[in-house]
């Protein structure tokens, strides 16, 4: 009997290799997609003058602005959602940071911003690899990553009102910073909810969930990239 299990572990370790690969793989291409489609609309909208005076120089752009933490926040709910929803609710999200990015092709250089997305594309692969390869638990690094944005928020919340520089360079360090953070501990996590999913559904329902954390951390941290590396038009 004994000689039996053992024999059988390797091929049950295999399998779930095999497994836990193709769901992260599964992640990473939401999340790209919802990246594709971010870039999509904000090329479109930023090299379209008349919808950039109607987006931004109204009463609008509020609407924009916050429709995606509504969405965050009140429209996607993984534990009580089927996955088709959180799919539409996964591509409205990209669609409205797309307009909402619509202004930086207005402000910084195309050239400028396609080093940023470089850089950020660059250091997202690398945190998000070493969260998976890392045999180091990182739940302390996902709670300070935590309390960094928490602190990026109520510190952007004054800048709104103070306008200063340096402020605006603290919080795109303090964000890069714990993006980052977030981005290695929501990694590791991925891999290890795996494990504890019940069926095929809930799986995929994960997966959609895990690819908004990893997207708006990537957004994130383009735009604190851009933020150094931008170059006005």
């Amino acid at each position: 009997m004994l000689p039996n299990e053992f024999s059988s572990s390797p091929a049950r370790v295999s399998g779930m290799d095999v497994g836990l690969r193709s769901h992260m793989q599964r992640i990473y291409n939401r999340m790209t997609v919802g990246v594709l489609i971010t870039a999509l609309v904000s090329f479109y909208i930023g090299h379209n003058e008349e919808l950039l005076r109607v987006i931004f120089g109204t009463p609008l752009k509020w609407v924009v602005m916050l429709a995606p933490l509504a969405i965050v926040m009140f429209g996607f709910n993984p534990a009580r959602m089927s996955s088709g929803a959180l799919r539409l609710s996964f591509i409205a999200l990209s669609v409205l940071y797309g307009v909402s990015f619509g202004a930086i092709f207005a402000v910084y250089t195309g050239e400028s911003i396609a080093k940023a997305f470089f850089v950020a594309t660059s250091m997202f692969a690398g945190i998000s690899i070493f969260g998976y390869t890392t045999k180091k638990d990182l739940s302390a690094m996902g709670s300070f990553a935590v309390m960094g944005m928490i602190g990026v928020l109520v510190l952007s919340l004054i800048n709104i009102f103070v306008a200063s520089s340096l402020m605006s360079n603290v919080i795109a360090g303090v964000g890069i910073l714990a993006f980052g953070g977030m981005t290695a501990w929501e990694t590791q996590r991925m891999k290890e909810m795996y494990s504890s999913r019940d069926n095929e559904e809930m799986a995929s329902r994960m997966s959609w969930a895990a690819a908004l954390n990893l997207y708006i951390s990537f957004i994130a941290m383009f735009q604190y990239v851009l933020h150094f590396m931008g170059q006005r038009n």
